[in-house]
């Protein structure tokens, strides 16, 4: 054989390495930059996941239940139990806001997160993703590489008859790497140019009687003015009796049909920012969208403030 086609079948061998290997890994997050927040979170079957603990990959869970209780119960082998609103507090008044960088690096120190490992999140499944994808969204904001959610969540894995346990994980506490912190966020200001000139889509995450203003704890009830009323919920299907998420074709469908595409500038908001990182999930992570930011403040903040306006209907 000659060298030229030695040299070619060489590399064509060590491409097929390549691929036979992220056959038996499943896939990896790509590591560039892209918006702030960086790596670009995705989704892991409760398959896919089995496969890598019976092989004993290194990874890192993270289960954010709400309740303690369920997790002492039972949890995955491994998994660190974190609250979500762990990761959130109060500023100069206004409530569920993020935390300074430092809190971050401390707070992913103390569950065991490294770069240098993948990171499963999983809720309870039953009662939705929004916790999971709120701390999935400040894994990516914090720049780490490999985040991953389980689709399904715990309720999935526990109906399929999946291993579990009440043994509490040990491992070694290190310091979070230095890095950056880009939350891709929107402030009141955003919101308020954006319903002023109307060159920015608001996407309103709640339940429709919420955005119809038949139901809310906050003093306003409403949506704010021309907003689109996307429930979270409408992105998730029952399927093999547990709750999961759509085909990314039927969620890509499902917001064109309401004027929600890629070329578009997006502010998703909710009541409190949860509810909003879960189409934040969708819209940025599964369907690639590149100009998405979540509104903290949220309608909490907006219904609170007098002077702003408000609609109400669908």
């Amino acid at each position: 054989m000659r060298p030229a086609h030695r040299a070619r079948w060489r590399a064509v061998a060590a491409l097929w390495s390549v691929v036979a290997a992220g056959a038996i890994l499943g896939p990896r997050l790509s590591l560039a930059q892209g918006k702030p927040g960086g790596s670009q979170p995705q989704l892991i079957s409760t398959d896919r996941l089995a496969e890598l603990v019976a092989a004993g990959e290194g990874l890192t869970l993270l289960d954010v239940r709400v309740s303690w209780v369920d997790y002492v119960q039972n949890h995955l082998s491994g998994a660190q139990w974190a609250n979500v609103e762990t990761f959130r507090a109060g500023e100069a008044g206004l409530p569920f806001q993020l935390l300074p960088w430092a809190s971050y690096r401390v707070l992913w120190s103390r569950l065991g997160v490294r770069r240098d490992r993948p990171v499963v999140v999983y809720s309870a499944g039953i009662s939705l993703d929004k916790d999971a994808t709120f701390l999935v969204w400040l894994l990516a904001a914090s720049g780490q590489p490999q985040v991953y959610l389980l689709d399904g969540g715990f309720a999935k894995w526990e109906a399929e008859g999946r291993p579990r346990t009440q043994t509490l994980p040990r491992f070694t506490v290190s310091e979070y790497s230095k890095g950056a912190f880009r939350p891709e966020t929107a402030t009141l200001e955003d919101v308020r140019r954006a319903v002023e000139r109307r060159d920015v889509l608001l996407v309103d995450a709640r339940s429709a009687v919420q955005f119809q203003g038949q139901a809310g704890a906050q003093p306003r009830r409403g949506h704010i003015p021309g907003a689109v009323s996307h429930p979270l919920d409408d992105d998730l299907e029952h399927r093999d009796a547990s709750l999961v998420w759509k085909p990314v074709e039927s969620l890509r469908a499902a917001y064109e049909a309401q004027g929600i595409t890629a070329d578009r500038d997006i502010i998703v908001y909710c009541n409190t920012s949860t509810e909003a990182s879960h189409l934040f999930f969708a819209l940025r992570y599964l369907l690639g969208f590149p100009k998405v930011r979540i509104y903290l403040g949220s309608w909490t903040e907006w219904a609170e403030r007098q002077d702003l306006p408000i609609e109400t209907g669908p």
